[in-house]
């Protein structure tokens, strides 16, 4: 009986033996996505911290392609640890850098940067984060083959990238490629990395599933601009004939804006084909094909472009909500206060002439009050335009638009002095990841005020990029009244390069802010009356941003 007690000890010890074995073996297996955004983060790190790979000495892509079928035969820890110092150790000696020692005396700003991760002990080998840190320390400093200086801009660009025009999309090296180069550029040179709405570190987890198993090409394209659309930027674009055929080449004769979740008409591509389908400015639409504007955006906006919801929205109708494959499309709308449905004609955009009406330059409206489209003025028209305009008892410049770079000119007149109007970071290139601030323009001039009537800017989700610019200039004026809705929210130059197989894109360069630190990225800027047009202004064919300037200045 003691035998045979022992004997089922000794049976149940070996199977408790065996399963806590197994589970211990089974915590410490890493997944396939964990191992993908470590040798992500490690890839682009050596890229532009180690200073044999930064100098170009190694076809960095191949590199990435002859590591990835060991990281996958790697099933531990300790295992994948190894794999990564064995490519460190083959890149060769790394030299002191005496320079990366010494205190800067530059102000940085630091929210974007992040290199805990080296640091993770449940991933690496403390020998691994040993050679890290030590990568760190004496990092590549100077010319990088990757990122260089742009003299032309002040800013910087991204240089020596294959773009691998053999691309094929059923190549899962290429497709990992494509995620992993476009991540890396966002997580060391841009500027606004800290404010998208997702964790950027989540982001890749999120997308390494999508480019590691696309079902079809077009799936492969739509997470390619989904990873576009998470840097909540209005300067981020990608198109590609696959997108295009996925949301479709036939749109609707009209333009709309959405007002309480309906897409109400503001005018019209084509009179003509606008007239035959019987769209009126004013409609408010209300369902696309039986289902509900706000649902239709709800399931679609993560391939809606822009820095916040508002133009997120508006390039969302523009470009995703009512065109489709098919020449036409049942809408149920609203007008005088009936809900109707019809069918209406969808076109390709070559039946469209886009055009608006025609506004003037410059004129005097009702009361003595000048009015100004920023749109259309040149630097060469802004004397004639001013002395023309300098007896009014007030001057509405309308930045709704692309100004045409008159913001220094017209400053001179509106402001009694020279002002900051603005600062900004920028990337230290010895230092990826970290920023430097670094002191704006001034604009205005010192001396009498040229210009002594009320200003008034008008700004809506319009006003975007080099037009945010322009108002932050105007802004610092004597007598300057902001009126309107949220900007853009994507100010500072534009940095365009080509992801893997040369589609185009491009992120905003430098970070801008006011003198104060007030962010414009995301958040716009800085508005002191606030409206929007509203279903039945449009309706009625008025501008009520602009009726509001006007009673502002007669009050």
């Amino acid at each position: 009986t003691v035998s045979n007690n022992m004997k089922k000890t000794t049976k149940i010890l070996i199977i408790f033996i065996f399963c806590t074995n197994y589970f211990l073996f089974a915590q410490n297996k890493l997944r396939e996505t964990e191992k993908l955004k470590t040798t992500a983060k490690v890839w682009g790190f050596l890229k532009y911290y180690h200073p044999q790979v930064a100098e170009g000495k190694y076809e960095w892509d191949k590199q990435l392609f002859e590591i990835l079928p060991k990281v996958k035969e790697a099933s531990t820890k300790e295992q994948l640890s190894i794999v990564y110092v064995n490519w460190i150790n083959a890149l060769g000696n790394i030299k002191k850098c005496n320079t990366c020692k010494k205190k800067s005396n530059k102000e940085y700003f630091n929210k974007n940067f992040n290199l805990n991760w080296i640091k993770n002990s449940n991933i690496f080998s403390n020998e691994l984060i040993k050679q890290l840190k030590y990568i760190i320390e004496n990092r590549h400093q100077g010319n990088n083959n990757y990122i260089s200086k742009d003299f032309e801009s002040g800013s910087y660009k991204f240089t020596n990238e294959l773009i691998h025009k053999d691309f094929n999309w059923k190549n899962k090296n290429l497709r990992l490629l494509t995620l992993f180069r476009y991540w890396n550029k966002i997580e060391y040179f841009f500027p606004y990395k800290y404010q998208t709405d997702t964790n950027w570190d989540d982001v890749l987890n999120r997308m390494i599933p999508k480019f590691l198993e696309p079902s079809s090409e077009v799936d492969f394209h739509l997470a390619m601009l989904e990873l576009v659309v998470s840097i909540d930027d209005s300067h981020g674009y990608l198109r590609t004939k696959f997108t295009k055929k996925y949301f479709g080449n036939n749109f609707i004769p009209a333009g709309v804006k959405i007002i309480n979740n309906k897409a109400v008409v503001n005018w019209f591509y084509s009179d003509s084909l606008s007239k035959i389908n019987d769209l009126k400015i004013g409609d408010a639409i209300t369902k696309i094909n039986d289902v509900p504007i706000n649902s239709i955006y709800k399931v679609k906006q993560k391939y809606a472009q822009g820095s916040n919801p508002n133009v997120k929205k508006a390039f969302f109708t523009h470009y995703s909500i009512f065109n489709g494959a098919t020449d036409s499309v049942k809408i149920e709308y609203s007008r005088n206060n009936y809900l109707e449905t019809k069918t209406i004609g969808r076109y390709p955009l070559k039946h469209f002439d886009f055009k608006k009406p025609e506004v003037e330059d410059f004129k005097i409206i009702e009361s003595n009050i000048g009015y100004v489209n920023l749109g259309k003025i040149k630097v060469n028209d802004v004397p004639k335009m001013m002395d023309s305009l300098i007896n009014t008892k007030a001057i509405i410049f309308d930045i709704r638009n692309y100004p045409k770079g008159t913001l220094y000119s017209i400053a001179k007149y509106i402001s009694s002095k020279k002002n900051d109007f603005y600062k900004k970071i920028y990337p230290d290139l010895n230092y990826p990841g970290k920023y430097i601030w670094g002191k704006g323009n001034q604009c205005g001039e010192n001396g009498e005020l040229k210009y002594k009537g009320k200003v008034v800017l008008l700004v809506n989700e319009l006003t975007q990029s080099h037009a945010e610019f322009t108002t932050m200039c105007l802004q610092t004026g004597d007598n300057v009244t902001t009126i309107g809705s949220q900007t853009s929210g994507a100010d500072g130059n534009i940095i365009r390069f080509n992801m893997v197989g040369g589609y185009n894109t491009a992120i905003s360069g430098l970070g801008i802010f006011y003198p104060d630190g007030t962010e414009t990225q995301r958040k716009g800027v800085k508005i002191d009356i606030e409206i929007k047009p509203t279903i039945k202004g449009i309706k009625e064919g008025k501008d009520e941003v602009l009726e509001k300037a006007i009673k502002f200045i007669k009050s």
